[in-house]
């Protein structure tokens, strides 16, 4: 059974390749929502029920979601595990890897909330994400007395969609000067976009050596592998095929510029 990986768009794709290289014999299904992206300037409510037909339509193929797009992940996971899924099905997101790598827990640790290393963390994400505090939330399961400041990076999605790393570069100086406006000296930085590992560099570049940069794809693969070996069951055959909701030949070519590999969609059920 194949994996399933959903994202608004293209950024998932840092993911579907995190997934890819640490997981090469496991089949994936990956569903851009590229008719509606982006997500990060959405109401809430919307982007709930975006994600949850999305979803849905991916159960046909696959039993295990991993919802690769943040702002997916902040306004409809818990909701949707709360309200319960198929019977054989799990949907993951992937706030919890990622606090899970900045609090130093095991994967699927589940113990009490306890002090950590990391006082000060600057969070930089999308509108929607910033406003959910979905983030902050996950993070007070796991730890007590960390100050999070949250920055919202509008545009930079756009900038990094379209190609425009020159654009991109300019708003990431921006937002690190907001972001540090707030928050002087954050120990951690964490990228709650799955674009933003595209601009990675830059962000580490302007924050500065000592700031432990946390982008998501490389740990959300970790993740992922650590629980397939757990639970095999998600594991298995299949076929690897992208769908999007958007035009197949321009999603097609737009994905292929963005991990500079070829890749090829078809049209979403």
């Amino acid at each position: 059974m194949s994996v399933g990986i959903f994202d608004s768009g293209l950024g998932g794709l840092t993911v579907w390749r995190g997934i890819r290289e640490r997981l090469p014999d496991q089949p994936l299904l990956y569903y851009a929502d590229t008719a509606h992206a982006p997500y990060g300037t959405r109401p809430m409510e919307e982007i709930h029920d975006l994600t949850v037909a999305a979803v849905t339509a991916m159960w046909r193929d696959v039993d295990l979601v991993v919802l690769a797009c943040n702002t997916a992940s902040a306004a409809a996971l818990r909701r949707m595990q709360e309200a319960g899924v198929p019977q054989g099905k799990r949907v993951l997101g992937v706030f919890v890897p990622l606090i899970e790598a900045l609090t130093e827990r095991g994967w699927g640790d589940n113990s009490p909330p306890r002090e950590v290393a990391v006082q000060q963390v600057a969070l930089f994400a999308t509108p929607a994400t910033v406003a959910s505090r979905a983030f902050q939330r996950e993070l007070a399961f796991r730890a007590v007395g960390v100050d999070v400041e949250a920055q919202a990076c509008a545009g930079l999605v756009d900038a990094i969609e379209d190609g425009d790393m020159v654009l991109a570069e300019a708003m990431v100086r921006a937002h690190v000067d907001a972001l540090r406006r707030k928050m002087p000296h954050p120990q951690a930085a964490v990228l709650g976009c799955t674009h933003y590992p595209l601009v990675a560099d830059a962000f580490q570049r302007e924050l500065g050596a000592d700031v432990r940069v946390l982008s998501q794809a490389d740990i959300v693969a970790a993740s992922l592998a650590d629980y397939l070996e757990r639970r095999p069951e998600f594991a298995g055959g299949g076929r690897d095929v992208m769908w999007t909701t958007g035009d197949p030949a321009t999603v097609s070519a737009r994905a292929t510029q963005f991990l500079r590999r070829p890749l090829s969609f078809e049209a979403a059920p």
